[in-house]
């Protein structure tokens, strides 16, 4: 019973992660980068934003309705996170960002690990 509740706690967690991520990303793309001009608005860097939250709410999604497809999700989610903070901290300027994607991949990566 302690590890369905261990489960439940990392499930809700990524849920939190995915939520926040989704969140931060569309906000970042849609104000900051639009704003700020530059390489903030080059089209590869705001489609891999938006591709971000999207993907995180989708999973968010996902882990709610307890899809059999997340493991597929996890991963791709963790993948587009990590490149989406690389990129977000080579342009530099958008600390909250790479952070919550960061945090949304090492969640998603965490799932994978306890998924069979």
């Amino acid at each position: 019973m302690h590890q369905t509740s261990q489960s439940e706690h990392a499930t809700q967690a990524c849920i939190a992660a995915c939520s926040l991520c989704h969140q931060i990303c569309l906000q970042t793309a849609m104000n900051h980068c639009l704003e700020t001009g530059g390489k903030h608005i080059k089209a590869k860097h705001l489609r891999l934003m938006l591709n971000c939250a999207e993907i995180c709410q989708t999973s968010a999604n996902f882990q709610l309705t307890g899809s059999h497809f997340l493991h597929h999700l996890h991963a791709l989610c963790a993948e587009i996170c990590e490149a989406c903070a690389a990129e977000c901290d080579e342009i530099g300027g958008m600390k909250d960002c790479v952070v919550a994607c960061q945090q949304c991949a090492d969640s998603c990566r965490q799932m994978l690990s306890t998924q069979h």
